[in-house]
């Protein structure tokens, strides 16, 4: 997403991860979904960003949607050779199971996550409608391996009917997934989708904006990423979320300040 066209024009010139990792500490490696990246391309990724720097990477198609976890032993080690100049950058490994991925397959994702190698956190998203109306096996499941269960809240965007061609889009796209607030882990994770308008944005992340700063008092380390139908305003709209909760937790650090994308001049 560090790439998006629309986001350029605030960024100072230069690497776009980089520029990036000075709006915002954390980013969805949504990328590796669809191919594994060179050794040499992660390797940028890690100089482009601190240490203390967030990315979290989607674990392939491949393996989840079309192997669906069974037989991946070759296709995971390549995937996990090729990410490992992250290192500490890669804050949880991201499981996204596809829709049609139910609780009649717990056993299967059960016996992925004892071959997965310790060395990981693992985050798994699930969209099955029947995992929300009776979680606890999947609870169970996932606090036995330390892994965080990633909720998707779409319920503010589905709240009312699309206004744009961008939010008509989405509306045919996107999951239309309940609120879930529960951690599983100290750093859990949560994916927010709003809407063209900010106000409503705003409004639809308030559940968010007090449950992450009770997070925070508990002592765990939240991860919350921002999106909108069409992504363009997604940076300023995260570090605005992370301004609201920090207000209401006055000992969390600030973000970063972005760089200017051209310099101050007098004239």
């Amino acid at each position: 997403m560090w790439s998006l066209k629309a986001w350029q024009s605030r960024f100072a010139p230069g690497d776009k991860l980089r520029a990036y990792a000075e709006w915002c500490n954390a980013v969805e490696g949504n990328t590796t979904f669809y191919a594994v990246p060179s050794r040499a391309t992660v390797t940028t990724w890690a100089e482009q960003t601190g240490p203390d720097f967030r990315l979290i990477p989607k674990i392939p198609k491949r393996i989840t949607h079309e192997l669906r976890l069974t037989n991946t032993d070759e296709e995971l080690r390549v995937f996990l050779e090729a990410i490992e100049p992250l290192g500490s950058r890669a804050a949880a490994l991201w499981i996204q199971l596809p829709g049609s991925f139910s609780p009649g397959d717990l056993a299967v994702l059960a016996r992925f996550l004892r071959s997965l190698p310790i060395d990981f956190r693992y985050a798994v998203e699930v969209r099955h409608p029947d995992f929300f109306t009776d979680p606890s096996r999947l609870e169970e499941l996932l606090v036995q391996h330390r892994a965080e269960w990633v909720p998707f809240d779409t319920t503010a965007f589905f709240d009312s009917p699309p206004t744009s061609d961008a939010e008509r889009d989405a509306w045919m796209k996107k999951p239309r997934m309940p609120r879930r607030d529960t951690a599983l882990t100290d750093r859990p994770i949560v994916r927010y989708l709003g809407r063209d308008d900010t106000a409503r944005t705003v409004a639809g992340w308030q559940p968010w904006v007090e449950r992450v700063a009770g997070w925070l008092r508990e002592g765990r380390s939240p991860t919350v990423f921002v999106h909108t139908p069409d992504n363009a305003d997604a940076p300023a709209l995260a570090r605005l979320f992370h301004e609201e909760v920090r207000a209401r937790v006055p000992g969390l650090p600030g973000l970063p300040v972005p760089v200017p994308p051209e310099p101050t001049t007098l004239f």
